[in-house]
Formats: structure tokens, sequence, C-alpha cells
């Protein structure tokens, strides 16, 4: 039975900023609230909850290490709200999971959802479990970056009753590029009504923080002959055999490109001058790398990658060695204003989530500091690109545009029309 009963409001334990009252007043079932990381959607989602459905029992779907950290269950005590049902009003219920066990909660109905960190995008396991939610209870999304392109507000547009299904937008939105091999969109249509939806669905929520972002652009080098035996010989210097798989080749030029030994030195020198470094990057080799030589320099260092989940030191001079995968999202660091980004991701969501790691609220730097590794070296080239435009790096559309295809210059990386919030 639903509970449906005129509550007092919770006397809160700390004061919300005047950005995070904004939102509430504008926030409904089915919005998306847009904030940059560590502007403050945890607090604001929870104070929703408490001012618009505090008869409900409240499940929070977050990241892993949010989850483990027990960051929301601090946040949720701010509004004396706890884990333990018997000490919240009318016993409401709180459950805090991960994305990895949406489907545990895909029978529930008649209470509130808090999606942190927005993972809805596309058709897998995690929007079909959403989907399903989302039609039996309330429910709201927090995200850092909700969408670069239409097609990632499907399954929001879905959910909100916009359009029936995935079909139904392709047919009434997109018309596709039909010169390329690969599923691309050639453009939009009626991108109005798209835009309308957009509108009522995002409630932005721009923050009070006083940080300033510098990004210092670091020009590695690379072994030019061995990059080019890879590309052109389709061969693996590294196990001296030929290169099968496309996934295989894009690796084997990022690791001629991310083992020079120019990266190793710049960041020797770095850390000469900086007592204090989140250092972000993707592949095990590079792991090795780094591990070596922080143990020359007796430079003491942690990890967070799928190997070890460590925390970060307690001291005068560290550096935390983060995986992209593994942790550029669900937990904060106010202890140093520098990170290092000692190789590029191909997501441009997965950077500035990994930004916002030191960007907080409550970060006692005003400067914050971002260096970047990049050399000249095509793919890596390839990647800044991509992510200069807010798109992610497309493997297949690199190699197409690198082809002797006469349709090539037609190609751009993830080419689209920009969406006019």
């Amino acid at each position: 039975m639903m509970r449906h009963q005129t509550q007092k409001r919770r006397h809160l334990l700390i004061e919300l900023y005047d950005h995070q009252k904004e939102a509430v007043k504008r926030l409904k079932n089915g919005s998306i609230l847009v904030g940059d990381v560590g502007s403050g959607k945890s607090a604001t989602s929870i104070f929703y909850y408490t001012q618009n459905e505090s008869d409900r029992d409240l499940y929070i779907i977050t990241t892993a290490k949010k989850r483990d950290k027990g960051e929301w269950v601090d946040e949720l005590i701010n509004f004396n709200i706890t884990t333990d049902a018997s000490l919240n009003k009318n016993n409401i219920k709180v459950s805090i999971d991960s994305w990895n066990n949406i489907k545990k909660y895909k029978d529930v109905t008649d209470a509130f959802f808090i999606f942190d960190e927005q993972r809805v995008v596309g058709s897998g396991a995690w929007v079909k479990a959403f989907l399903k939610i989302a039609k039996v209870n309330h429910w709201i999304l927090l995200s850092a970056t909700p969408g670069d392109k239409y097609e990632d507000y499907i399954p929001v547009f879905i959910a909100n009753g916009y359009y029936k299904n995935k079909t139904q937008f392709w047919d009434e939105h997109i018309i596709r590029n039909p010169y390329v091999p690969y599923p691309e969109v050639e453009r939009y249509v009626n991108v109005g009504k798209l835009n309308r939806y957009i509108a009522i669905t995002l409630v932005r929520m721009k923050d009070q923080r006083k940080t300033k972002r510098y990004n210092i652009k670091c020009t590695m080098l690379y072994d030019k002959d061995l990059y080019k035996s890879v590309w052109k010989d389709r061969w693996n210097p590294y196990d001296s055999e030929p290169i099968q798989e496309t996934g295989k080749l894009f690796y084997l030029l990022r690791q001629v490109v991310n083992s020079d030994e120019s990266r190793i030195n710049k960041l020797h020198e770095l850390l000469n001058k900086i007592d204090k470094a989140i250092i972000f990057y993707n592949f095990d080799y590079e792991l090795e790398l780094l591990r070596k030589n922080l143990e020359e320099w007796n430079i003491p260092y942690t990890e967070w990658n799928g190997h070890k989940h460590e925390e970060i030191i307690t001291g005068p001079k560290w550096v935390y060695l983060v995986q992209y995968t593994a942790g550029s999202e669900g937990w904060n660091c106010i202890e140093t204003n520098v990170i290092i980004f000692y190789s590029q991701t191909y997501s441009y969501r997965t950077r500035e989530q990994a930004s916002g790691r030191i960007d907080r609220l409550n970060t006692p730097y005003t400067d914050l500091y971002y260096y970047h590794f990049v050399s000249c070296a095509p793919i890596d080239a390839a990647i800044s690109r991509a992510l200069q435009m807010k798109k992610n790096f497309n493997e297949k559309a690199f190699i197409y545009a690198h082809s002797s295809d006469p349709y090539k210059n037609n190609t751009a990386f993830n080419r689209g029309e920009r969406i006019n919030e």
C-alpha cells in the first residue's frame, strides 16, 4: 500500500547553497539534474526527496566505489535519514547499491529512485532494467554530462513517455549516412521537438565554486618507425607476429605511444616540483612503468584499479595511480590540486569525470592544474581532436578516415549536428 501521509519537514544538518535550493524548485519526476562534478547533486537530490517524495521508500543506484565508501550514507545523515528503516520516519526503507546490481530492483514498485552518475545510454541490460523501474516508480537522474548527441537521451525520453521505443525515435528524427560502412548519423530532423524535450527534462544547476582550471598540454615524443611498422605492416613488434584484430591494432598503436621514455622523463620532472598528485592511466603496461619508476624515485604511492582498491596515502608526499575505467568517478580528493593524465581516454565523459575528482565545492584550492601527456602521433592527435569536440574517439572512423576510400573526406569523427540546448 502506498504511504501518502503528510509529514513534517526534516531539520537539515547542513545548509544548502542557493543554486541547490533553486534546482529543487524546478525538479520533477523524470528529470535529469545536471551539475558539474562536485556541484552538490547528491545533497540536492536528497533534499528534493525530503520535500516531495518522503512517503516512498528510497533506492539509490550509484557507482560501486561510492556505495562501498559510504558517501551516500554520509549525505543521508545530513537529512536525518539512515539505512536503518526503524530509525526513519514511517519506517521508510533506504537501499544503496551499484549499477551492476540494478536488475535486482526491477520488480520494486511505488518507490523513489535516485540514479547517480547516470548510465542509461544505449540499449543494454542496465537500460532495460531502468525502463522497467521507471514505469512503476518515481525517479530522477543525476549527471555531469547528460548527453552530447540526441541519441543519448533515447532511454530517458522513452521512460518519460515521449516515444514508445528506439525505433520510433530513429524513424522520426534520424537520417543515416549511406556512404559509410558503419552506423552514422547523416543529419537530424524535427530537432525543435527534440530540443523541447531536452529543455523540459534537464534541470541545470550552476554552482558557485571559485576554482579555476589550468589545462597544460605536455607534448611527448614517440617512435615513428615503430608506429609505422604497427600501422602499415600490421606487425606486433612486442610478440613478433602479425596483427589479426582491429582492437589489437589500436592497443599496440597506443602502447608504442604511451610507453615512450619521454613520458616518464616528464613525469619525473613534474614530481620533483609537485608533492601530491593523482595520475590517470589506461593500461597495465603503463601501471608497471609507473610502479617501477615511482619506486626508484622513492615516492610513496597507492592504486585504484582492477587489481587493487587502496585509499590515498596520508603524508607530505604521495602519488595516487588511478585507472580510468575503475576510478574516474565516485570519489573525491581535496588534498591536492594536481591531476596528471599520463595517457588519454577515448571518452570525453570519462575525462570530465576524472577532472572533477579534485574540483569540489569544499576544496581549499582556487587554482587546479591538469597536465595532459599527448604526442603528435596520429592516434593521439585524433583522440585529442575528438575530446576537444566533446566527443568520444571512434576507432572505426579513424581507420576509415585513414583509408583510401573515396568517401573518407565525408567521415568526420562522430559527425552529427550539435545539440542546441
